[in-house]
């Protein structure tokens, strides 16, 4: 899909945001397929005017992991705080004067979330959040659909998208056999969970396998 015309859909949101009240795009699709590529696209190229909050921010702590002997299967629904989630996301759709809210990152270097990583000032009219679940049905997920204006799903020739799933992995330190294998059993699970959700997004977009979304401008 020409990324133009998503940008053009994007900034309609964005100027759409009544006074005291802000929009929230939510992109969506299995893991591997390019949400956060063109996330930070549509942020960056709307200037100022949108803030990227990832819903990967909110998974569960190695440790709390370890806890719940969930380790892996890390990236699964369960593995995630969808209350929390939905309570920034309800806290960033109606933004206080004059005060920024600050919303946690996950960093693949530690494989952990951090808090307080993510600033967001009081002016953005545009919230963009991207992440695999945004259209589950199972509770409590479904707070976090109602709080989003739109959500487009992102979806990426099969083949090519573990491709980049692997050397994703290998690239942030797993060997590359451990790589092929998390991908298998724990992403591939996950990314058939998320492909029951397709039919319920407002945008479908498409990705061929020598395509891929547009990178941030420098």
């Amino acid at each position: 899909m020409d990324s133009r015309h998503l940008l053009s859909r994007a900034r309609r949101l964005a100027a759409s945001a009544a006074p005291g009240r802000r929009r929230l795009l939510g992109i969506t699709g299995p893991p591997g397929a390019g949400k956060s590529t063109l996330a930070a696209h549509l942020v960056a190229e709307l200037a100022g005017q949108a803030a990227l909050v990832p819903m990967d921010g909110f998974h569960l702590a190695e440790a709390e992991l370890h806890r719940l002997g969930r380790t892996d299967r890390k990236g699964a629904p369960d593995t995630f705080d969808p209350a929390g989630y939905a309570a920034l996301l309800a806290r960033l759709r109606s933004p206080e004067p004059d005060t920024a809210v600050y919303a946690p990152a996950f960093d693949r270097r530690i494989e952990e979330p951090v808090a307080g990583s993510i600033p967001v000032a009081p002016h953005i009219p545009l919230i963009v959040t991207e992440g695999n679940y945004l259209l589950l049905e199972s509770a409590p997920w479904p707070r976090v659909r109602a709080l989003l204006d739109e959500v487009w799903y992102v979806e990426l020739d099969t083949p090519e998208r573990i491709r980049r799933l692997v050397d994703r992995h290998e690239r942030f330190g797993r060997a590359r056999a451990d790589a092929e294998r998390f991908v298998r059993t724990s992403d591939e699970a996950n990314a058939r969970v998320v492909a029951a959700t397709r039919d319920r997004a407002d945008l479908v977009i498409t990705f061929a396998p020598d395509e891929a979304p547009p990178p941030p401008r420098a």
